[in-house]
């Protein structure tokens, strides 16, 4: 993990004295909530439907457990006994008092953490393949190069004021776990014929109102470009970003109002300006960042795989689990372990304060003090020997953390909705543990097999419902909440924006309409390795409206 240098730890501290005096300013009277909303918003702090919610920033999903148990305790002290982690690597706090807010960025900067450009028309958390450093079809590391965008990005003066909020994924791997294609900027770590490093570069990708995929502007980016190509982006959509409507702020509008080819074209010409400026990326200050993200010590542990092998025979839920919860490491005695935040009929993404530091033990203990937060609002534990899985796994029962459903029908991705947000237009936990509840069945969960159910409770789109397998986006309709079903989205390396599959449904038939797409797809694939998604692409939306709503004139 990356560790604060003295700049880094002064820049916090002095955020957190500022943003103190502003917050007793306001409960004073002396700033009104107009003056007081842009100080607060530059600090994480939101005002939502019943409270105050603060966004804390997780750089690249990555986490000690010393940092975790202070999530933990923060939730305690400060909060409700929970925090919710985010599609964005992030964690809400929903309930927090504006008047602890100081001493809670307080508690978060003793441990390297803070909440600065979480929010605003700003860069904001630069987001990273869970998987980094671990995987075996990875390139290189990603997260190294999220750190230096970190730093770059920081507070940087010409880009804290953009046209809208702005964000940034990497991937270093050759699935794309990172969902760079629907990013304002999405960077692909890669090899040239020499096996120099680089970045395919994709600009223009987007979900919320107008969902977009980013387009391919520079298919080899050498390692020492990254931030004056990054920079020169920024300056053409800064200079020509509009600021007229909110609507239409994203680069995704820029890019299809300019057209991808003259926006590549316009970001060389500033490129040429800057390639051989102070931006250049020195071979040593990559080194020196890149040694902090070195993979632990990990002896051989050749006995696991003896001792998996009884173990599994010796209990189906545990074998259950490892089938479907630890993926192969790039070393072979290893596996990388996803603890589901999505038990059946939970509430997807949140982690009680217990389970915060049950996790933090179990890392420490088995995982080399490492945890990540994926963008699909579960925990990963990247290095855990296979030795050590069946005590993994006894460790996340004992806090209830042990659901064996990453990548199922209930491994859900859902918004907080109109529970807590003053935007949504509708509901999104209540569903998603309606439907959880109903998939909760391992054996079918088994059968239908990969299936990516995503919600978002408004077009803002934070459940990621426009890249879902099966996609849920909640509208209001008449005052009363509707829920448009689309099919067909995908945010991996082969990124689509999934289809309306015709007239939304009330809440009470949203699971039953599930159902029904389930039951249509397993009549209809060719085996049971063709997975939803598959099924889809080949036979297209008409089964599924025909089986929705009987005829596509009634799904119209």
């Amino acid at each position: 993990m990356y560790r604060y240098d003295e700049f880094d730890h002064a820049f916090v501290a002095e955020r957190v004295a500022q943003f103190r005096d502003q917050v007793e300013r306001r409960l004073s009277g002396e700033l009104s909530e107009d003056a007081f909303k842009p100080l607060r918003l530059m600090n994480g702090v939101y005002l939502q439907l019943h409270a105050y919610m603060l966004r804390i920033a997780i750089p690249y999903g990555t986490l000690s457990s010393r940092q975790l148990r202070k999530l933990a305790h923060i939730a305690r002290t400060y909060d409700r006994g929970y925090g919710h982690f985010t599609t964005r690597q992030n964690l809400q706090f929903n309930w927090p008092k504006l008047s602890d807010m100081p001493a809670v960025l307080d508690e978060l900067s003793s441990v390297e953490m803070h909440a600065i450009q979480t929010s605003g028309n700003c860069i904001r958390n630069v987001t990273a393949d869970h998987f980094a450093g671990a995987a075996a079809d990875e390139v290189a590391d990603p997260r190294p190069y999220a750190e230096i965008l970190r730093q770059w990005s920081s507070v940087h003066p010409e880009f804290s004021f953009l046209p809208r909020k702005f964000k940034i994924a990497v991937t270093g791997a050759e699935r794309d776990r990172a969902a760079i294609q629907v990013h304002d900027i999405g960077l692909h770590l890669k090899k040239n014929d020499k096996g120099e490093i680089g970045f395919a570069v994709y600009v223009g990708g987007g979900q919320g109102r107008t969902p977009m995929i980013a387009k391919l502007i520079r298919d080899f980016l050498p390692e020492e470009d990254l931030l004056s190509y990054t920079t020169a982006i920024m300056r053409v959509y800064n200079l020509h970003g509009r600021r007229d409507n909110k609507y239409k702020a994203r680069i995704k509008i820029l890019v299809h109002e300019t057209g991808a080819e003259e926006l590549a074209r316009q970001v060389e010409v500033e490129f040429n300006q800057l390639r051989d400026t102070e931006l250049r990326l020195p071979d040593a200050d990559v080194q020196a960042i890149s040694a902090y993200f070195a993979l632990p010590d990990m002896p051989e542990r050749p006995e696991g795989w003896a001792n998996l092998a009884r173990w599994k025979k010796a209990d189906p839920q545990f074998a259950l689990w490892v089938q479907q919860n630890v993926q192969p490491h790039k070393n072979p005695d290893y596996g990388m372990v996803t603890i589901s935040l999505k038990p059946i009929g939970g509430i997807p993404g949140d982690a009680s304060d217990v389970q915060m530091d049950v996790v933090a033990d179990i890392a420490e203990e088995y995982a080399f003090d490492e945890i990540r937060v994926s963008h699909e609002q579960n925990l990963i534990l990247p290095h855990v020997a296979l030795a050590d899985l069946e005590a993994v796994y006894r460790g996340l029962v004992s806090a209830g953390l042990q659901t064996a459903n990453a990548g199922l029908i209930t491994d859900i991705i859902a918004c907080p909705g109109l529970d807590y947000c003053a935007l949504a237009n509708a509901r999104s936990i209540p569903l998603a543990q309606e439907i959880s509840n109903r998939f909760g069945n391992a054996e079918r969960q088994a059968e239908i097999g990969e299936l990516k159910i995503k919600i978002s409770g408004c077009i803002n789109a934070c459940g990621h419902h426009h890249v879902g397998h099966i996609g849920l986006l909640g509208v209001e309709k008449k005052g009363a909440e509707l829920y448009q079903i689309t099919l067909g989205g995908s945010g991996d390396e082969h990124t689509s924006i999934g289809e309306i599959i015709g007239r939304g449904f009330e809440p009470e038939r949203v699971t039953d309409a599930i159902e029904t797409i389930v039951n249509t797809y397993l009549d209809l694939r060719l085996n049971p390795s063709e997975i939803f998604l598959a099924a889809y692409r080949r036979v297209g939306p008409q089964p599924f409206k025909d089986a929705l709503y009987g005829s596509a004139a009634e799904a119209a």
